[in-house]
């Protein structure tokens, strides 16, 4: 059936423009035409083209720089083994370093140890956010709350976590509790603060628009508040897990019982006991490749993926 939608057209007849109107066969058709198509031209703009990264982009840009850094390093340490700036016993050699680790591997401790140290990590992890996170919001939000304590959460994320370490001994003994009641005090200030910063940054019109739709009390804050200040919440948990991973490792160093089992810190410890230079060294890059490990497989893809959602990362 042929289109009966017209347009009307100016005529030549006045000055100006100004005369009868007629009609233009097929016009509205052209016109809803035009309109789809710059409404696809615009959703073409809008949308990320998703391509492939070349798999040898990525060896270029992501899996080089590290390499050549850490053989930097090595050769930079092995050099400065050979030159005898310290006797072998004070500087051993990557060489020595890496048979003192063997040698705990084959004795069958290497995974125990570090499944202790990460574990407990988690652990206290875990219930650090489950305190710090509502102990964000409530500073974030209730004025007089943030006024009495927001200064006492900034000045305990600059604490010394292995301050707390003594008196955390006192209280609990040398137990678990004592580790975790470390890691609490280290880890809590950092989630706290960094939920509060997110939510400082969230533009009131979200707020204002949530309520305008019903999202008010806690829906507000489950559907508009905590959304919107992920990106910020995620650089304090980030630093949350650093604190925790960092105070885990002082009460470990310092709370050390057969009770206790034993941890990376326990084993760094026991190494600077016996004066075992190379396994001081090989317990401190343990506790390093861990550390790097939890970042790279845990928080970098988290925050890939919310910057993504947010547009601040293309795709590749």
């Amino acid at each position: 059936m042929a289109s009966t939608e017209t347009t009307t057209a100016t005529g030549p007849s006045a000055p100006g423009g100004d005369g009868p109107e007629r009609p233009v066969p097929g016009g509205g058709d052209r016109a809803a035409d035009g309109l789809a198509g710059l409404e696809a031209g615009l959703d073409a703009l809008e949308t990320p083209a998703a391509q492939r990264t070349p798999a040898g982009r990525v060896l270029r840009t992501k899996v080089l720089p590290p390499v050549a850094a850490v053989l930097l390093v090595l050769a930079a340490w092995q050099l400065a083994a050979w030159a005898d700036l310290k006797p072998d016993y004070m500087l051993p050699g990557p060489l020595d370093v890496w048979n003192a680790l063997a040698e705990e591997w084959y004795r069958g401790t290497v995974l125990g140890t570090v499944w202790n140290s990460v574990s407990r990590g988690a652990l206290g992890f875990a219930a650090s956010l489950a305190i710090g996170t509502p102990l964000g919001l409530l500073v974030a939000r209730v004025g007089f709350v943030r006024a009495a304590i927001g200064p006492v959460l900034s000045g305990l994320q600059s604490l010394p976590s292995v301050a707390w370490v003594p008196a955390a001994i006192i209280w609990f003994g040398l137990t678990d509790a004592t580790i975790y009641a470390v890691v609490l005090l280290g880890a809590v200030p950092s989630i706290a603060n960094g939920l509060v910063g997110g939510v400082d940054r969230v533009p009131p019109l979200y707020l204002r628009a949530g309520r305008t739709l019903g999202a008010t009390g806690l829906r507000g804050v489950r559907h508009v508040l905590l959304p919107a200040a992920l990106p910020g919440y995620l650089s304090g948990l980030k630093q949350g897990w650093a604190f925790s991973w960092r105070s885990l490792m002082a009460a470990e160093l310092i709370a050390v019982s057969p009770d206790l089992g034993t941890g990376l810190g326990q084993l760094l410890e026991n190494a600077r006991v016996l004066q075992d230079m190379s396994l001081v060294l090989g317990a401190i890059s343990l506790i390093l490749v861990v550390g790097i490990g939890i970042e790279l497989l845990v928080f970098a893809p988290l925050e890939r993926r919310v910057l993504r959602g947010r547009g601040l990362l293309a795709r590749g």
